[in-house]
């Protein structure tokens, strides 16, 4: 198709589209309103379904029916609504549920801001269900990135039996960019794993606790029970604090202990750099910028982008962490990842946040003032 231009709203909704996905709930809520429109068009045209639901409790329950009865579901919603859909996220995580739930973040708390940007949902993402279980979650920081980590998404959802999060922002969602989404490198398309139509079923069987469970189809040749209550592997009910802990267990480790499979990171090091940025979403391009710029003034300093979020790429942070005497990490909020930074730097390396909250983006140049690169 060639070059397009497109924002990226479109560009999530096209990734969607790219992963198969054929179900879509969602309630409008700036600036994630044009995602239910795209897709109101999209889904459709491939003999899915999409609906604009009563409000976003709605939204996400329609999600987790259309996703266990076999179809892939995504939401789209910002601040507000993630916050109406906090427990339904506890019941996909209960009940391994593959979905994706894509945030276009905006100023908050509360209504905040509606047409004005932030990247404040960040902690609330990992910590905002009443369970405490880990959560995957990517960050684009470009129309081609939002389309790309969308389709990525869909592929983690189907992995590991969870729900994943798409955590933009309204600079992302609602500005357009000129890409080449044929261009643009997708793994192979990872397909539902369906549990063998004879013989008994366990909606929730594992063997050792990072396995994840086959699935059977709401309506397909097995009984496929679902309860929001703690449950066995067969998901009958139960009180047996070891068969509880179990399950635990195993939400907990079949995301923890594949962080390394679900790490994306991008590096930008510079020899005999001692300052490192590390940033993520739509700051990330003014981390590019002061680096860019930075360098061009004969200062060295390096670069690390995540795109994942959670779980923590702890791997990824530490290798790069080494090293150096000062770590930068800007954010458009109060400094909610930059406590994930100062759990993992060595206690040499003092950590600086760059926030802002204020509805305006964060500078190259103050990225540069804070690491004393002007």
């Amino acid at each position: 198709m060639g070059r397009e231009f497109l924002e990226g709203n479109e560009a999530i909704a096209r990734g969607a589209m790219k992963a198969r996905c054929d179900f879509f709930a969602g309630y409008p809520i700036t600036p994630a309103s044009s995602i239910l429109h795209y897709m109101l068009d999209l889904v459709p045209q491939v003999g899915g379904v999409a609906i604009q639901a009563e409000d976003e409790i709605a939204s996400m329950g329609f999600c987790i029916g259309a996703a266990m009865a076999g179809r892939k579901a995504m939401t789209a919603t910002s601040g507000p609504g993630i916050s109406l859909y906090s427990e339904n996220v506890g019941l996909a995580q209960m009940g391994e549920t593959p979905l994706v739930i894509v945030n276009i973040q905006r100023q908050g708390p509360a209504t905040g801001s509606a047409t004005k940007g932030a990247e404040g949902d960040i902690q609330f993402t990992r910590w905002g269900t009443s369970g405490g279980l880990p959560v995957i979650a990517l960050s684009p920081a470009t129309v081609g990135e939002a389309y790309e980590l969308t389709y990525r998404a869909f592929n983690l959802a189907e992995q590991f039996r969870a729900p994943v999060f798409l955590l933009a922002s309204k600079e992302i969602g609602v500005t357009r960019e000129s890409v080449d989404l044929d261009a643009i490198k997708l793994p192979p398309l990872v397909e539902r794993r369906r549990a063998a139509p004879n013989g008994e079923y366990l909606p929730h069987g594992f063997d050792k606790l990072r396995e994840v469970p086959p699935m059977s189809d709401f309506g397909g040749p097995h009984i496929a029970r679902y309860t929001t209550s703690t449950h066995d592997k067969a998901a009958y009910l139960t009180t047996n604090p070891a068969v509880i802990q179990e399950m635990i267990d195993h939400y907990t480790a079949k995301i923890d202990q594949a962080a390394d499979d679900i790490t994306l990171v991008k590096e930008d090091f510079q020899e005999g750099a001692d300052i490192l940025i590390i940033s993520y979403g739509i700051i990330s391009r003014s981390a590019a910028v002061a680096v860019r710029q930075a360098r061009a003034r004969g200062k060295r300093v390096s670069s690390l982008v995540l795109q994942t979020l959670y779980p923590v790429p702890e791997k990824a942070i530490l290798s790069a962490i080494n090293g150096f005497r000062k770590v930068i990490v800007p954010e458009m909020n109060m400094g909610q990842y930059r406590l994930e930074i100062e759990r993992l730097a060595p206690k040499e390396a003092e950590v600086i946040g760059v926030n802002k909250m204020n509805t305006a983006l964060v500078s190259p140049s103050e990225i540069e003032r804070a690491g004393g690169l002007l």
